[in-house]
């Protein structure tokens, strides 16, 4: 397993660099750069910059290189110094801006990954145990309705019926008078509040995804001969649904694990702008819209390297929970 582990490790290293190579050249592609950009909207405005003073930004931004060198220094500078480059409309170093939506934006989709798959896997198992029964119609129902229901239209009727029953549209992930104030128990269970929202919201969607993906698996490996053997046996069958359908059950859950994290992360973009949540799919978005290059391609990179790092993780647990895979992997 651990000389698995260091191949599959070893590997990632060149995947990420044409990841990085692929991602630098998605972000070219759209015609112009940042400081045309910043010329259109300063055109709407009344104000025009001269073709010298366009040229003089270029040269400042470093955009008057070639796309080649432009690559080889950000890509230089991430892994020597760990700098990402600098951020033409923040102002300031992509390393800053990263540094002040990472936290909410990790808090946010770790939690709506948790509540996914602890709501999901249950219900899973629950409906397919209780097959055509009224919990397993009901599930279903409330599954096929999230699954078609836009994450943007849930926010805002979650909104409502936040502000119609408590008073409070829960915008944002802090109250007022909590924000620049000093880390306290009132502080944390305020931000546990104002979580309830955004985490059903982002999570939804792939809530009821995987309740029908776990149904479906249980279904499958209930009637497979080790189960119809074991109750034969007189095994409980509360021990062997944990021990066989289970276990095999869950590996197509776990092999989604990789791009599971990445998915909430780009599918909460438009939920993070109804809901002013302060993460980086609003930031990620205008980055894009502006061609700010280092801080988009920085996102877009951490996301890549994120589902690398997440199938990886993936196919660990799964020689974990399957021996049959682990097996194989030793004779590889």
């Amino acid at each position: 397993m651990l000389r698995y582990i260091l191949r599959r490790v070893l590997t990632m290293i060149p995947v990420v660099v044409v990841i990085s190579l692929i991602v630098f050249w998605i972000i070219q592609l759209p015609p112009g750069d940042y400081v045309s950009n910043y010329a259109q909207k300063l055109a709407e405005e009344g104000e025009t910059l001269s073709a010298g003073e366009r040229e003089a930004l270029r040269a400042r931004f470093g955009l008057d290189q070639p796309l080649y060198l432009q690559y080889l220094s950000w890509a230089w500078e991430i892994v020597s110094r760990g700098d990402f480059g600098y951020s033409f409309a923040f102002n300031r170093p992509v390393a800053d801006v990263v540094e002040q939506y990472m936290p909410m934006t990790l808090i946010v989709s770790v939690a709506s990954m948790l509540f996914t798959y602890l709501v999901a896997i249950p219900i899973g198992v629950y409906s397919a145990v209780k097959q055509y029964s009224l919990g397993d119609y009901v599930f279903t129902t409330i599954g096929f309705i999230g699954m078609a229901t836009p994450n943007f239209l849930l926010a805002i009727i979650l909104m409502y019926a936040s502000f119609t029953w408590f008073g409070d549209p829960m915008l944002g992930l802090q109250s007022p008078e909590y924000r620049g104030a000093d880390l306290s128990w009132g502080m944390i269970a305020d931000a546990a509040r104002h979580l309830v929202i955004p985490v059903v919201v982002i999570g939804t969607a792939s809530t009821c995804e995987l309740i029908r993906v776990m149904r479906g698996q249980m279904l499958d490996e209930m009637n497979k001969p080790n189960v119809m053997t074991a109750r034969a046996k007189g095994l409980k069958e509360g021990r062997i649904l944990r021990k066989y359908p289970m276990r095999a059950a869950v590996n197509p859950i776990v092999s989604t694990l990789g791009w599971s994290l990445t998915s909430i992360f780009t599918g909460s973009t438009i939920t993070s702008i109804v809901l002013n949540l302060p993460t980086q799919g609003p930031v990620m978005q205008d980055a894009l819209l502006a061609q700010d290059t280092y801080l988009a391609g920085t996102w877009l990179l951490f996301m890549a390297v994120l589902t690398v790092i997440g199938t990886l993780v993936s196919d660990i647990l799964l020689a974990w929970l399957d021996p049959r895979i682990r097996d194989a992997r030793k004779a590889a």
